[in-house]
């Protein structure tokens, strides 16, 4: 994993009312837990605390620290919330990934071969994608991310192995698709609906995860 890297844990919406408070939506699986994991920054480097967090159908009422008024809560409106990846315990399962730990893995063929890089985790609906800048140059690739396609998976190695048959990078036929598209629940790396969520930092249903998961296959 890169240092500094962070993970969203969820985003600001709309004010609401006229003392500070916004709505705010959670990605982590359970979703009062964001308040769980201290200060959260912006993209811009600004860090907030929750003081107060209240149910809303889909989403919560949350106070920030410092922002008590409408007008300081309408400049909020959209930012994401971050917090460093370290601050955040390790996946449970053994084939569950942080998407902030995939991103910069090199994928390697059986044989050893690299082939490229991973620059972006996809969900366009039809389950995960990884996307790989290939080594030898040209468009970006999207591959399944699944046990059948991707048998190994060594963050610690800094490392994916891609099947012989992916090898060649015959591409998806998801890729170049509609990225439009809504993406669905994260699905288990066997192709299966994942039946739960892990504990931190998984995406919402409605916005791109930031957990990629895979059951084993």
């Amino acid at each position: 994993m890169a240092g500094g890297a962070r993970i969203c844990l969820g985003q600001i919406g709309a004010a609401h009312g006229v003392h500070g408070e916004v709505r705010l939506r959670s990605y982590t699986s359970d979703p009062r837990a964001i308040a769980n994991y201290g200060p959260l920054q912006t993209e811009d480097g600004r860090v907030f605390a929750i003081e107060s967090l209240k149910p809303a159908g889909d989403h919560f009422v949350a106070r920030f620290s410092g922002v008590y008024n409408r007008e300081a809560a309408r400049a909020l409106a959209n930012a994401k919330l971050y917090v460093p990846r370290e601050r955040l315990p390790a996946p449970e399962a053994p084939d569950e990934f942080y998407y902030a730990d995939l991103i910069g893995l090199a994928v390697l063929d059986p044989t050893g071969k690299r082939l490229g890089t991973i620059v972006a985790i996809h969900n366009f609906g039809a389950g995960d994608l990884i996307e790989v800048d290939r080594a030898a140059g040209g468009s970006t690739e999207m591959l399944p991310f699944n046990a059948m396609t991707v048998p190994e998976v060594d963050v610690a190695a800094g490392r994916i192995v891609v099947a012989a048959a992916e090898a060649s990078f015959t591409p998806s036929p998801l890729a170049g698709g509609d990225k439009k598209a809504k993406p669905n629940r994260m699905r288990g790396r066997d192709g299966t609906q994942a039946a739960t969520q892990p504990r931190a930092a998984v995406g919402s249903r409605r916005r791109r995860p930031t957990l990629s998961r895979k059951r084993r296959g």
